[in-house]
């Protein structure tokens, strides 16, 4: 069942990126621009068959994909297909840019080049790309989270931890050590099954709410719960809320001693219930708009991952669960969740939006402004744009095309980055992969 998920999932991540080219491919079409090459993957070609002028195929490595659209690169001022050769290591770099842009052009094709659509045209066949897999995320995490619902923590009492203990005095095992004391919720009585009505003085109809107030309570706090057993009823309880970084051990004993909850701030020892709800549209908008800020915020956050990724692959040191991972890593956490003994229903929810989260990261990368990327095109043209409209209003001639040539230095350099940054993730998850508890 790993394999399974492991291919199931690699096929998922090979739709999204076929997905994503064809964006590319269908904004190109449409404003007029050959595309010679549609590709899934890179290397040596595996399969490839030739479709109009167009020839579709699968290359050895999955790691990406491309589309080959003629005339990428705008030739030298004053030319309209390109120039000999210079000497020199940046210009000699230029001009085989150049020259392997027109490779694919033939007589007819000169107008049919990409540099040679308006800059809004060509933004939108750049952006098209990444907004495919932002329209592929939308419809998954729809599907999971409407169709099959996700687990939502309510205000209802699941299980109360025994005791406190404190992080640096942290036990694998799941007794009590000899005079910790009880948690709040212990002390104070609650029960598996107690639904919380109120919170000092307020109601809460989410526990996600509720959490807010338990992080900044302090003193005395009532609690009014109802008890679900014979004679039961609303009651109030009194709870201590405590501020300490501590261990929770579970009354009913069925933690995982090698994986213990640990716990900063105001806490009371409470989990809730966690049933499996299906959302509303307005609560999956909401979703993906957090799903949205924290890939923003770990994508910000990428370079400085690197010295945790290189204790993880050269010094043996615990991997960060919420650092980066691979599409090899991703595929491999796929099939932990096909393997898992989770319900099948659960298990093909978690898949999917796993599969969301890597749209959502492919559409946010794929947008930064820096070249091989997407975004790298966006911005010249935007520029581009911007001087037209300044040349225009000051009635002074059209400055032409961005050179975007010249930046195949800085593009290179980038290029290198990001293939050293990718390969140490990628060894990061062969040797020291990130696990699902599950």
């Amino acid at each position: 069942m790993l394999v399974l998920g492991i291919v199931l999932f690699a096929l998922g991540l090979m739709f999204s990126i076929a997905w994503h080219e064809l964006g590319h491919f269908t904004a190109a079409r449409r404003f007029g621009v050959r595309v010679p090459e549609f590709m899934v993957g890179f290397g040596p070609t595996v399969f490839a068959r030739q479709r109009g002028e167009t020839s579709f195929g699968i290359k050895a490595i999955p790691l990406g994909g491309y589309i080959r659209m003629i005339g990428m690169i705008p030739p030298a001022p004053g030319e309209r297909i390109g120039r000999s050769r210079r000497s020199g290591p940046f210009q000699g770099l230029i001009d085989d840019v150049r020259a392997d842009s027109i490779k694919d052009i033939r007589p007819g094709d000169e107008d049919r080049q990409f540099w040679t659509r308006k800059p809004w045209q060509r933004i939108v066949v750049m952006f098209a790309g990444p907004f495919m897999n932002l329209i592929l995320a939308a419809v998954l995490f729809i599907i999971v989270l409407m169709g099959f619902g996700i687990p939502t923590a309510q205000p209802v009492v699941s299980s109360v931890s025994k005791c406190v203990v404190p992080a640096s005095q942290a036990t694998t095992t799941t007794d009590c050590p000899p005079g910790a004391p009880l948690t709040p919720a212990a002390q104070a009585g609650f029960q598996a099954g107690d639904r919380i009505v109120s919170f000092d003085g307020r109601t809460y109809d989410s526990w996600e709410d509720m959490q807010q107030a338990i992080r900044a309570a302090s003193g005395t706090v009532p609690v009014v719960i109802e008890r679900p057993v014979p004679g039961g009823g609303s009651e109030t309880l009194t709870l201590y809320p405590r501020l300490i970084q501590t261990q929770l051990l579970d009354l009913d004993s069925t933690q995982d001693p090698s994986k213990p909850t640990y716990v900063t701030g105001s806490f009371l020892g409470l989990s809730p219930i966690q049933p499996t709800t299906r959302q509303t549209p307005a609560q999956v908008i909401d979703f993906v708009g957090d799903m949205g800020v924290r890939a923003v915020n770990s994508i910000i956050a990428l370079p400085t991952k690197v010295p945790a990724l290189f204790g993880a692959v050269f010094l043996g040191e615990q991997r960060d669960v919420n650092g980066p991972v691979s599409v090899v890593g991703v595929s491999v956490l796929g099939g932990e969740v096909l393997a898992s003994d989770s319900p099948v229903a659960a298990e093909i929810a978690m898949m999917l939006q796993l599969l969301a989260a890597v749209n959502v990261s492919l559409f946010l990368l794929n947008l930064l402004p820096i070249l091989p990327l997407d975004g790298g095109h966006i911005l010249p043209a935007l520029w581009e744009a911007t001087k037209k409209r300044i040349a225009r209003l000051r009635g002074r001639p059209d400055p032409g095309p961005v050179d975007m040539a010249k930046l195949m230095p800085i593009a290179y350099g980038f290029a290198i980055v990001i293939m050293l940054y990718g390969g140490l993730v990628i060894l990061a998850d062969i040797v020291n992969p990130i696990k699902l508890n599950l």
